[in-house]
């Protein structure tokens, strides 16, 4: 392209857009004025304009003054609402509901979180004896009075004497690694930067531990800050920029270790993730003689296209596999021995049901099903025989299990829509007649026997049945005119399952119905489920939300004008994806912490770790299926957009804000509706995890004034 037809170009392209358009002309924006720069750049031959490239730098001084403004502007439309004190208070006391992790077990001594009322962070906690007394090991509120500072994970050693755990501050996940003497409550000078998303197994005498890092900061050149994650071994008390790199060296950037030790401390497992649909694992005798580099590891599972599990025992391997089995099955193999996989003995074959994840306790295997999207908890001996299946409470969650290598006890979590977390515990002296009793459970002032769940199958656009759930009052009226808030996520194996949710009641209590989809993509009914939502089969994800969306109102419990939808991160750019096909069928979407722009989401933060499941615009091929459907390629001006609240967070390590800014100032650009595009960018937070107490109430405020005014919903 020559100067004067690139001149040209950019002029046409600058008056085609809407905010030069006669129509914004004749009502002047309400939204805080936006430059348009645009980039243009061809990929794979297909021409790309990028009118809000400049709005990526989060650092420029350009980019925080229109942020701020942005921010202003969203502050002043949602302050507007009538009932927004009475919002806030409301879920101020329903987040006064605490949480209770599952504990871990440690010999006679039990670890666990708590929140209570109004604490910032859970309490972690150590009980001295199954009917002891309990002591604060670690209270970040007391740490960081602003609450702003999360502890990310945690494991005892064996025998429970010492602690390693993370801390990270304003929802950043960049932990710090440090140990603490359980006994006195006090920190050993050992401190390790870089520890996010840390796998750890500690030897049996507790004088180390193998772990996974970040390279330290300029260990690798600018841009793979957030890549190249190791196995390294650490000595109690030893310097830990000495510590060893046992495994990694050489393997794909993007790989993410795991690690495992069998309890009499020989086998070191190394499993490596690749995407979410497949895994290689690597396993080393610590037993023999090392060489200069140290441990000598040799390969288990190379180059398979399925999921690989492992926990390893003394004398044997578990192993835990979708290979050949979507709903997967476990194998076992001798480590000394390791046969062709094709050889290894098959202890729980492959049943109806998804079975999500094992564990191995004493003689016992412990295994956590999914049936239709509802938990289940079977117990087999290590032969594969089936003991029982423990009944729980109602159709529901397990949410975490805690136990000993060599204990006879099973302590796990169970959370419903409708029941608050609660911990049971199993005595396995005897398995097949083990029954659960509760541990410990979180209090809710919440008469629950005013709601009923249902689970109700509909088809999508191909014809594939979906399943979904129902929340809502009892007695309520199909008339088309219910007040909905529709729920999606559809990717990474993940599961949405019935689970408890205080800030929900808010809306239940006066009239709303809370539908959540079980989309292709998830885990909800295995992999084959996971690999029909991912990659080139994407748009299904999409398909099947919608294909909810027609089918409660088609069914008379809502309306286009009582329809509200929501969704995060992945489920962000679900939002994004329903909003742009189909814009017509929603009032209201509530788009959290998104990827939109899924052209160059891979270049920024960790999102090359997703290429697996999205794919990269930088392979011609893939490139066209997220072309197809990527948000913020697909706005169009004039459209009438139904009312948008997009939130992101600066401190986010996942998804990167730009997408968050880059979309609202495309959309208050194209739309020709009056309804709001609002952006919230939130400081000292990240993607979510470890948030405040008291940030939580503040953003929950803000989104549902906005679903309540948009939905026509009084306090």
């Amino acid at each position: 392209m020559n100067q004067n037809c690139a001149i040209l170009f950019i002029l046409f392209t600058l008056m085609s857009l809407p905010i030069m358009s006669d129509a914004k002309a004749k009502e002047p924006s309400p939204y805080p004025s936006t430059k348009v720069d645009p980039v243009v750049e061809k990929i794979h031959g297909v021409e790309i304009v990028d009118p809000y490239r400049w709005l990526e730098d989060g650092a420029s001084p350009a980019v925080k003054e229109w942020t701020e403004k942005e921010n202003a502007y969203t502050q002043s439309v949602l302050d507007k609402p009538p009932g927004r004190d009475k919002i806030h208070a409301r879920l101020s006391a329903l987040l006064d509901i605490g949480s209770l992790s599952t504990p871990q077990p440690a010999k006679g001594k039990y670890f666990y979180t708590k929140r209570d009322g109004k604490q910032n962070q859970p309490i972690l906690y150590v009980r001295d004896g199954l009917h002891g007394k309990d002591r604060v090991l670690l209270d970040l509120n007391e740490l960081d009075k602003e609450g702003t500072t999360a502890l990310d994970w945690w494991y005892p050693t064996h025998d429970g004497s010492l602690l390693a755990y993370g801390l990270s501050t304003n929802g950043s996940e960049q932990s710090t690694l440090h140990i603490r003497d359980v006994a006195n409550g006090k920190d050993l000078p050992d401190r390790i930067e870089r520890t996010r998303y840390c796998s750890l197994a500690w030897q049996p005498d507790g004088k180390g531990f193998y772990y996974t890092r970040y390279p330290a900061i300029g260990g690798v050149p600018k841009g793979e800050e957030n890549y190249h994650h190791h196995v390294f071994f650490h000595t109690v008390g030893d310097d830990p920029l000495k510590d060893r790199k046992v495994f990694g060296e050489g393997r794909a950037a993007e790989d993410m270790p795991g690690v495992a030790l069998s309890p009499d401390g020989r086998w070191l497992v190394v499993t490596e993730a690749q995407g979410w649909a497949k895994t290689e694992v690597y396993y080393a005798d610590l037993n023999a003689k090392a060489d200069a580099l140290g441990p000598v590891f040799q390969p288990l599972v190379e180059k398979v296209n399925a999921t690989f599990g492992v926990i390893p025992r003394n004398d044997r391997f578990f192993i835990l596999t979708n290979e050949n089995s979507p709903r997967s099955r476990v194998l076992e193999v001798d480590p000394v021995h390791p046969l062709p996989r094709d050889k290894w003995k098959e202890v729980i074959p492959e049943g109806k049901d998804v079975l999500e994840s094992i564990a191995v306790v004493g003689d016992v295997l412990v295994g956590q099903y999914m049936q239709k999207a509802s938990s289940r908890l079977r117990l087999f001996d290590r032969a594969g025989k089936l003991l029982q299946e423990v009944p729980l409470p109602t159709l529901g969650t397990l949410a975490g299990i805690g136990a000993e290598d060599d204990g006879d006890e099973l302590l796990f979590g169970f959370q419903s829509f409708t029941r608050p977390q609660s911990i049971y515990r199993l005595d396995l002296k005897k398995p097949a007649e083990a029954k659960p009793e509760l541990w410990g459970q979180v209090e809710a002032d919440i008469d629950f026997t005013q709601y009923e769940v249902e689970q109700v199958t509909y088809p999508s656009k191909d014809k594939t049945s979906i399943t979904m759930f129902l929340g809502h009052k009892k007695g309520l009226k199909l008339n088309g005119s219910n007040p909905t808030l529709l729920y999606g996520y559809g990717g990474f194996n993940v599961s949405l399952t019935p689970s408890f949710g205080a800030s929900r009641f808010l809306f239940l209590e006066r009239g709303g119905v809370l539908a959540i989809a079980n989309l292709r993509g998830g885990g909800e009914y295995g992999e084959e489920w996971h690999q029909a939502g991912m990659l080139g089969k994407k748009q299904n994800v999409f398909d099947d939300f919608l294909g909810a969306a027609e089918w409660l109102i088609e069914h008379k419990y809502t309306n286009r004008d009582k329809l509200a939808i929501q969704g995060g991160s992945n489920g962000g750019l679900l939002m994004g994806a329903a909003l742009t096909q189909r814009p017509d069928l929603f009032k209201a979407v509530v788009c959290q912490v998104p990827l939109l722009d899924m052209l160059r989401y891979h270049k920024f933060l960790i999102a090359r770790l997703w290429i697996p499941e999205y794919g990269s615009a930088d392979n011609a091929e893939q490139f066209k299926w997220l072309y197809a459907y990527s948000p913020y390629h697909h706005v169009k001006n004039g459209t009438p957009y139904p009312a948008v609240l997009i939130e992101a967070a600066e401190s986010d390590g996942r998804v990167d804000p730009l997408h968050a800014r880059k979309m609202a100032a495309r959309l208050q650009a194209a739309t020709s509706s009056d309804q709001p595009i609002l952006l919230r960018l939130e400081t000292k937070a990240g993607h979510g995890q470890g948030k405040p107490r008291a940030k939580v109430v503040e953003e929950l405020t803000d989104v549902w004034s906005f679903l309540f005014s948009q939905l026509g919903m009084g306090m």
